[in-house]
């Protein structure tokens, strides 16, 4: 199949389905059917994903220490060191424009009114045209056919906010800088915020079995339940599986419920072999949390990370987000035009741990920012201790798909990358037409998030991401993942048979002579859609293109990228979650 065909039945596919899968996503929600404009299809509700490497089962003793790594990861240069002390706050400029209106530039403090917006100078004398970029962000949105987005970074301390376009095509609600988004699979860094907060705490140990703080865990392997650890959790490497949809209700007793039930799902693979990403493992993580301080999640996050923070417009709860100005999602039409979602939230409360924070963009870059000095917030609160801010961007496991999330590595919560040597990390997520992006280059003291609502968000995130952060930082990001123009030939002979984990069945085969793909949807997720079928673009022996994985997703090509761990099992990697060879 064509390049151009396949991308056009998959765009067409994302008119009825809001699915995550290819990008980080969980996947949370239910499914249902919808009418809208005079047309109609079924839905489902997803958010975010990851991805995975080999790793030996083995553990060593010494373990509990925070920088301790992996077994199984290669060693890595540290991190350039955080700065000693942070400086004092700065005023915050917000600059807010819409696709017919010029830029309008208001002081967020009591900054001279005067100041110029179109460059800024922070004390170190890296001088910054904030009107270049909100230019550029206004460009490329219309490029990329994104209704609406926001930009915040924060460089030496001060933090500057843009926003462009709508809220809502239907409604024609401007973005503004105080706009809330939903932040999908990135509420998992903040849980693991939490988490670390409890290890410092001494109520929590990384490497002793969830059991241990949570007796009524338990997975379908009774082997595996008894050698979990947080730190398995929180690297993506319990061996979690990630698909698995029930609304607990919205009781404070939500997590619990779910924990509970998910006990007989399917495992992608043993504790330790491989990397998979876990939504379940972030609500188990959850519900930790929720044992040892006493409370709910959402209460935890609230008194020991966003107060602290003065995050004023960062949220859990739908309720919560009503006082504000809210994005909405846009999915494409049977034309290709960007329609609303069939609706605004499909999450339970339940997913909250591993997908659901809703905040601003400038919100979000605040929260990255104590990650920049050693765990100290702008006014000098400490939220974590140098260890840990360290330990969470520690390298615990190389990842064999290292182009659907951009990522090279996985630390604590944190994805991990390496742009030509120079490191970084953030996370990725994705709700239901919505799309985020969190990066942080500690040695420029650079964090930088990007808010969506639907369109073409990956390009839009890719082109403007690249140039914002050579500038910033003098990063330099790897071009967008494709196939040569003159592909290698390989044979798919030794790769080809099925692979199956929780609700989805692969099948790998040899389709005209050429490498072929059919993605089906089984058991509980049976119906979600008609099963997609790709031709793959052989890149290695081990990496293909599948074409057409939709621009929100994978910049048009989308990985699939094949591994054999270290005993000796085949899986197939697609949206980063790991899926064992079964025939």
């Amino acid at each position: 199949m064509s390049k151009k065909t396949q991308g056009s039945q998959w765009n067409d596919l994302r008119s009825w389905i809001a699915t995550g899968s290819w990008e980080a996503s969980d996947s949370w929600g239910l499914t249902g059917t919808w009418t809208m404009d005079g047309a109609s299809g079924t839905w489902e509700s997803t958010t975010d994903s990851t991805t995975d490497s080999t790793t030996d089962s083995a553990r060593d003793s010494t373990r509990g220490t925070f920088g301790s790594a992996n077994p199984a990861a290669p060693p890595r240069p540290p991190a350039d060191p955080a700065p000693a002390a942070s400086a004092p706050t700065a005023p915050v400029l917000k600059i807010v424009a819409t696709p017919d209106t010029a830029p309008e530039t208001t002081a967020a403090s009591d900054a001279d009114p005067d100041a110029n917006a179109d460059a800024v100078e922070p004390a170190t004398g890296r001088r910054i045209d904030v009107g270049h970029w909100q230019h550029r962000l206004d460009e490329l949105r219309e490029a990329h056919d994104v209704p609406g987005a926001t930009l915040a970074f924060v460089i030496d301390d001060e933090v500057q906010e843009l926003a462009s376009g709508v809220l809502n095509r239907r409604t024609g609600v401007e973005a503004t800088t105080d706009s809330v988004f939903q932040l999908g699979s990135i509420a998992k860094v903040y849980t693991a915020a939490l988490i670390m907060q409890l290890v410092e705490s001494g109520d929590l140990d990384l490497d002793a079995p969830v059991v241990t703080v949570l007796p009524e865990f338990a997975t379908i392997d009774p082997e595996a339940t008894k050698v979990i650890t947080p730190r398995m959790l929180l690297s993506h490497t319990s061996g979690l599986t990630c698909d698995f949809h029930l609304d607990t209700g919205r009781g404070d007793d939500s997590l619990a419920k779910y924990v509970e039930a998910a006990k007989g799902v399917a495992m992608d693979c043993p504790p330790g072999t491989a990397v998979s990403y876990s939504g379940i493992g972030y609500v188990v993580l959850g519900r930790v949390v929720e044992v040892l301080t006493g409370t709910t999640w959402d209460q935890a996050l609230k008194d020991r990370l966003l107060t602290p923070l003065g995050l004023t417009h960062t949220m859990t709860l739908p309720e919560e987000v009503l006082p504000f100005r809210a994005a909405m999602g846009h999915l494409a039409g049977p034309e290709g035009e960007q329609m609303l979602a069939p609706a605004w939230d499909l999450m339970p409360r339940a997913a909250g741990p591993a997908a659901r924070v809703c905040a601003t963009a400038g919100d979000l870059v605040r929260f990255a920012r104590p990650h920049l000095d050693n765990g100290r917030s702008a006014d000098g609160t400490r939220l974590l201790g140098p260890d840990s801010v360290a330990a969470m961007r520690h390298r615990e496991t190389d990842v064999p798909d290292k182009w659907t999330v951009s990522a090279d590595g996985w630390g604590l919560g944190w994805t991990l990358y390496d742009w030509d040597g120079v490191p970084g990390f953030g996370h990725d997520g994705a709700s239901i037409g919505q799309y985020a992006y969190l990066r942080v280059v500690p040695g420029a003291g650079v964090a930088v998030a990007l808010l969506t609502n639907g369109g073409g968000s990956r390009l839009l995130y890719a082109d403007l991401m690249r140039e914002l952060l050579s500038e910033l930082a003098g990063v330099t990001m790897p071009a967008p993942f494709a196939p040569a123009e003159q592909p290698p030939t390989v044979d798919i002979t030794p790769w080809a048979g099925t692979y199956k984990r929780e609700g989805v069945l692969i099948t790998v085969s040899e389709k005209e002579g050429r490498p072929h793909l059919v993605y089906a949807f089984v058991d509980g997720m049976a119906g979600y859609s008609p099963d997609l079928e790709m031709e793959l673009v052989p890149l290695s022996d081990t990496v293909f293109a599948g074409a057409g994985g939709g621009a929100s997703f994978a910049e048009d090509w989308m990985p699939v990228v094949f591994a054999t761990m270290s005993d000796g099992s085949k899986y197939a990697y697609i949206g980063m979650r790991a899926a064992p060879k079964t025939a």
